[in-house]
């Protein structure tokens, strides 16, 4: 594999990590309009379920799935940052053995 080939790849894939992380920050922010109400906090009654509504709980799955979608590209992020990090050493240790 070539020491640039490696470059590009890693550059990619923190691209691409990049635009999920983005994406998934979007969804969050979307859902951040959710009242307390639709958690059961305030205005009410003891009797009804917190969140029981099918609305809700679609939300705090879309929620949860932005979550999740965004530490996955937080480890894409430090595993294209490793492999530039590798490219960098072997290019680096090429250079030495050359001079």
């Amino acid at each position: 594999m070539e020491i640039q080939s490696a470059f590009n790849a890693g550059v990619q894939g923190f691209q691409k990590a990049n635009e999920s992380a983005y994406k998934a920050a979007e969804e969050i922010a979307t859902n951040v309009g959710i009242t307390p109400e639709t958690y059961g906090i305030g205005g009410q009654s003891s009797n009804q379920v917190a969140g029981a509504t099918p609305e809700s709980l679609n939300t705090t799955t879309n929620l949860t799935q932005s979550v999740v979608d965004l530490h996955v590209a937080e480890f894409q992020a430090k595993a294209s940052a490793n492999v530039i990090e590798s490219a960098d050493e072997n290019l680096g240790t090429l250079l030495d053995v050359r001079v």
